[in-house]
């Protein structure tokens, strides 16, 4: 845009400029340092010369073949990713439901969404400590309640089931009320036309749910799904804090960003190798997340464009012939 001979087009970039060198200096470069330090033999406390290996995936390779606890860290990871989404996921899109349901009317949705979302606001440390405190052994809320009962007090955080159920608990409240929030700025972006016409048309709220509102929030579960396993990916607060010892018992909550905290700051101080586990970790979220957009892809529109393709190629091959 141009007004009596100036040009403004520069003050965007002058306004881009303070995030593109946060993002070089606090994000871009530490991301290739860590990227060349997995191909190094960087470690130790005291600064020494760092050498590229001879192998220089040895890094990768002792990790993925010869490293069990990192093999144990990436179950633990996924498992605890999807014993906390899908009932996060779930009880978010019934609450869409309800809250966008125009025949319930509900009053006071507002205070609703505020006691739903107010989990996500605390900081995981706080609720890690919490809960923590809540099922301590052996003189805890939960311990004196089953005192109070007439049962054995039981050590929560030293069992491997209950300790994985506790952590995937406190991700699935933390999170919930906020993936709720993005489906239901989903749904307010919906044409009113459609939800009007299967009024008319006599469709119930199951149905409208399942045939409208679900196929049309595509791109918004899309986002959801990416953005929660990227997060799960990279869980870390609640599993090293949760338990005594980080991880624990028995390694039930080591998690690959626990892994990655315990190789690089703790023992020998293997700064290779947790740079080396932090790009593998990288490259699966990465292809995770391609294959999610693959599957989820709209078809039938990319269906259209190849077709739209196909028509544009023939014209030009006839235009060639004439």
């Amino acid at each position: 845009m141009r007004s009596k001979g100036v040009s403004y087009s520069k003050y965007g970039y002058i306004f881009c400029l303070p995030f593109i060198l946060a993002f070089l200096v606090f994000s871009l470069y530490p991301t290739v340092y860590t990227a060349a330090i997995g191909f190094t033999d960087m470690k130790g406390v005291i600064p020494k010369s760092i050498h590229i290996l001879d192998n220089p995936f040895q890094n990768f390779k002792d990790l993925i073949f010869d490293n069990p606890s990192f093999k144990t860290s990436l179950s633990n990871t996924f498992l605890l990713w999807i014993w906390n989404f899908i009932p996060q996921i779930v009880l978010a899109l019934l609450l869409t439901a309800w809250f966008t349901n125009r025949r319930l009317k509900i009053r006071g949705q507002g205070a609703f969404k505020i006691l739903l979302y107010m989990p996500n606001i605390i900081t995981a440390s706080s609720i890690a400590v919490l809960f923590s405190s809540l099922f301590a052994y052996p003189m805890g809320p939960i311990n004196s309640l089953f005192e109070m009962m007439g049962w054995q007090p039981f050590d929560f955080l030293q069992d491997k089931t209950t300790t994985r159920g506790i952590v995937a608990f406190i991700q699935f409240w933390m999170w919930y009320g906020n993936t709720m929030i993005v489906l239901i700025a989903g749904v307010m972006g919906i044409s009113p036309d459609l939800f009007e016409s299967a009024q008319i048309d006599g469709a119930n709220g199951t149905q409208t749910f399942f045939r409208i509102t679900l196929p049309n929030l595509r791109t918004i579960m899309l986002f959801t799904l990416i953005t929660s396993m990227i997060g799960g990916l990279q869980m870390f607060d609640i599993p090293q804090l949760i338990t005594r010892n980080g991880g624990g018992p028995d390694n039930a909550t080591l998690t690959t960003s626990v892994f990655i905290y315990q190789q690089a700051f703790r023992g020998s101080y293997m700064y290779n190798r947790a740079a080396a586990a932090s790009m593998i970790m990288f490259v699966i979220a990465a292809v995770l997340s391609a294959i999610v957009f693959y599957l989820m892809r709209d078809r039938y529109a990319a269906k259209l464009k190849k077709q739209e393709k196909k028509i544009k190629k023939a014209a030009r091959a006839a235009a060639r012939g004439a």
